[in-house]
């Protein structure tokens, strides 16, 4: 476990509602609008809870480690699914306490519903 990881995890989380919130004001689509305005909301509120959270537990996230490559997309469905996957992927090098999991699947699970909406209505 390191805070780097943590660093990693919550910088895209965070990013992800810019990127989103950049997509939601360049589509043409009313479903790909409506469903990336929810997003790029409900995101924020839970990258900062599991921030918080895991601060609780082991002290604050170093910002200095919060990597500086994430750019504008252009895709949302896929730039969404590629999210999915960075969260998921992320799961075996964060911390195990069951608070932070059960926020982490609240954060897939946002994820997921928004991929879904992306390709359901495209």
């Amino acid at each position: 476990m390191s805070h780097e990881n943590a660093a990693i995890f919550v910088a895209a989380l965070l990013n992800s509602s810019t990127a989103a919130h950049f997509l939601h004001l360049s589509t043409k689509s009313y479903a790909e609008h409506k469903a990336l305005g929810h997003f790029y909301e409900d995101i924020l509120e839970l990258a900062d809870s599991y921030a918080e959270t895991y601060q609780g537990h082991y002290g604050v996230i170093p910002l200095e480690k919060y990597p500086e490559e994430f750019k504008v997309q252009k895709d949302a469905a896929k730039y969404v699914a590629n999210l999915l996957k960075f969260s998921q992927g992320m799961r075996n090098q964060l911390p195990d306490d069951t608070d932070l999991q059960n926020i982490h699947d609240e954060i897939n699970g946002l994820i997921a519903s928004t991929l879904y909406m992306l390709e359901r209505f495209k």
